[in-house]
């Protein structure tokens, strides 16, 4: 099954095979890495926030009632900014220094963990999101007009000697509710952890739409699916692992995310102590750019049994939740006494502290279950008050594939072999 992400690419009626003779030619210091994840400070999870976001990035339909739900918590959220500002226009001019400090620091909803990623000589860090789910390597830069950025962190493509803008290249993402960012092309030193390439395509937002800008903690992202579906034109160019891979030991990178602790990236091989029992292997469908492949089915609880169903769907370390078939959904919280779908909120929700919550399993293959805490999909307290929850898993409908997000990933080990072309899933210590 064909997988197709509703993104609207202009590019992809370009050719994307050719690469121009600036961004030919590559420096990489190290052929191993390993980076970990920062903690978002500022960063508070809410449930309708997130699944909005997915359904966005995805250009499935938005639901009434969940667009209802989201307005409510931006309403409140931009009151709670404004009495904020409010008091800190009352303080001495000190806090201008502060204000100042806390616009280069990640902010309030978006992405819970980010990557310090350094640009250009001499170095700009920025805290961008590591997105498999993508093949861009975009940023939030000094060529936006001032009403576009809203606390982001600015690359700055004229304060880096090591800085080559590509002429008459240009890029834009358009996602299905026509939200856009798009600018120009600079070819840079970039550096992630111990890892450098030294001529990476570095996307400069020139432009971006009040979606991006409200994402005040996102300076920008790395995408790390496959080429296929960048979207620079008039010639695609290659992701940071597609230009770092010729210089590592060996193909491959592998996410070791954390519930509740910053996760790690290793580039170049794999920690054989971060996993228990055997990698599985599965087949990876590339051909839109993702990383696809099929689950042979799912188990909810210990004691109930496997379903043989194939799910169709992607690796997405850039979405934070698990979005599953309408079944699987109602399979598992159907299981679950306080749970239901909760027109207020746009999605599942159920009490926090339910006992009844049961462990969820996925297949991979050869008979390996990667097992889900039931207590992973708590997601979000629905308010602070409150004692009900905001599940991790919502339904995939409208998007047309599932989503295995954060929710998922945390608990396993994952090889993303792009040499191979396949996924490999293990079991690891969760707690």
């Amino acid at each position: 099954m064909a997988i197709i992400k509703s993104l609207v690419f202009a590019c992809l009626l370009a050719a994307s095979t050719a690469l121009p003779p600036v961004a030919v030619g590559n420096t990489v210091q190290k052929g191993t890495a390993s980076l970990t994840q920062v903690h978002n400070p500022k960063f508070v999870r809410n449930g309708p926030l997130e699944l909005e976001r997915t359904l966005r990035k995805y250009g499935a339909p938005v639901p009434h009632d969940l667009k209802a739900a989201v307005k409510r918590v931006r309403r409140a959220r931009n009151q709670k900014r404004a009495e904020s500002e409010g008091a800190d226009d009352d303080d001495d001019d000190d806090d201008e220094n502060d204000r100042g400090s806390v616009q280069n620091s990640p902010k309030s909803y978006d992405v819970e963990y980010l990557m310090p990623v350094s640009l250009g000589t001499p170095a700009q860090q920025l805290n961008l999101d590591l997105d498999t789910g993508s093949s861009d390597f975009w940023v939030f830069s000094t060529l936006l007009k001032e009403s576009m950025i809203n606390g982001q962190t600015l690359y700055d493509p004229n304060a880096s000697t090591t800085a080559d803008k590509m002429e008459g290249y240009s890029w834009k993402i358009t996602y299905g509710d026509q939200s856009y960012s798009s600018g120009d092309v600079y070819v840079d030193t970039v550096t992630i952890g111990d890892l450098t390439v030294s001529t990476q395509a570095v996307e400069a937002a020139r432009e971006v739409s009040e979606e991006f800008t409200a994402d005040s903690d996102n300076d920008g992202l790395v995408g790390l699916g496959f080429g296929i579906i960048n979207t620079v034109m008039p010639y695609k160019q290659k992701t940071f692992f597609e230009k770092a891979m010729p210089g590592l030991d060996s193909p491959v990178f592998t996410a070791d995310l954390k519930s509740g602790a910053p996760g790690r990236y290793n580039f170049g091989y794999i920690d054989d102590g971060a996993y228990t029992g055997n990698i599985t292997y599965v087949p990876v469908n590339s051909s839109d750019g993702f990383w696809s492949w099929v689950s042979p089915g799912f188990q909810v609880g210990t004691t109930g049994s496997f379903n043989s169903t194939r799910i169709h769907g992607i690796a997405d370390t850039g979405t934070t939740l698990l979005l599953l078939p309408e079944g699987v959904c109602e399979a598992f919280y159907g299981r679950i006494a306080s749970a239901k779908y909760d027109a207020s909120q746009g999605g599942y929700t159920f009490e926090c502290n339910d006992s009844t919550t049961p462990d969820f399993y996925f297949g991979t293959g050869n008979g390996q279950m990667i097992r889900i805490p039931g207590s992973y999909l708590a997601y979000s307290k629905i308010d602070t008050s409150s004692l009900r929850c905001f599940g991790g898993m919502q339904s995939d409908s409208g998007v047309g594939f599932t989503i295995w997000g954060d929710i998922a990933l945390k608990a396993a080990f994952i090889v993303f072999d792009q040499g191979s072309e396949r996924l490999g899933w293990a079991e690891k210590s969760l707690y």
